[in-house]
């Protein structure tokens, strides 16, 4: 029992890598199918990637995991009851749509200011020594989850650019799993797209 013990201590933010990896997994899977219950994986997969992040000192990350927990809230609701029953396919669920327009110079002007925000708090309180692209994943990530949340099929197109920028850099921070799942997220990023755009332009016919 002392030897498990000691293995678990000793190999911490390799088990930590494995774990939030398999969820990440069944988290891109059920993205992909547009499955609300992605959400409930969204919750779990944040409170263990919050342990993950801190000591890779990824902090940053570490701050949006617990971001993430939260929003995965907002998404579940928002899937499931936001905009009004008239706005719900059969299901119950809000409906895939464009990304409107008049959100766009919005959305830019959000993520350079939260990019110059985190990137100003990384330099100022932490030891990061990837201020700049730890702060760039995370502030494009805020603008995709939200995208997510309102089922913007062009949330896609904002992932494979963070999932690509992510495998390299947690390849260089020593946690390959996680690298390798979002190299795969890039790849896999790429078919959502082109599925879900398929999916509401069937619901729109």
């Amino acid at each position: 029992m002392q030897g498990i013990i000691d293995y678990i201590a000793g190999n911490s933010l390799l088990i930590l890598d494995v774990s939030a990896t398999v969820l990440g997994l069944i988290y891109i899977w059920l993205e992909y199918r547009a499955s609300i219950y992605l959400w409930i994986v969204g919750i779990i997969m944040p409170a263990i990637d919050t342990v993950l992040y801190f000591k890779a000192g990824l902090y940053a990350d570490f701050g949006m995991a617990v971001y993430y927990c939260l929003a995965a809230i907002y998404g579940y609701m928002a899937w499931r009851f936001f905009g009004g029953k008239d706005k719900h396919d059969s299901a119950g669920e809000l409906p895939i749509s464009h990304f409107p327009s008049r959100y766009i110079l919005p959305s830019i002007l959000v993520f350079l200011f939260a990019w110059a925000v985190i990137y100003y708090i990384l330099v100022t309180f932490t030891n990061s020594n990837v201020p700049i692209t730890d702060s760039f994943v995370n502030a494009l990530s805020f603008i995709g989850l939200w995208a997510l949340a309102r089922k913007y099929v062009e949330q896609w197109l904002i992932w494979i650019v963070v999932d690509a920028v992510c495998c390299g850099l947690y390849a260089y921070k020593g946690i390959p799993f996680k690298a390798a799942l979002y190299g795969l997220y890039a790849v896999i990023a790429i078919f959502g797209y082109y599925k879900w755009k398929a999916e509401m332009l069937k619901t729109n016919d």
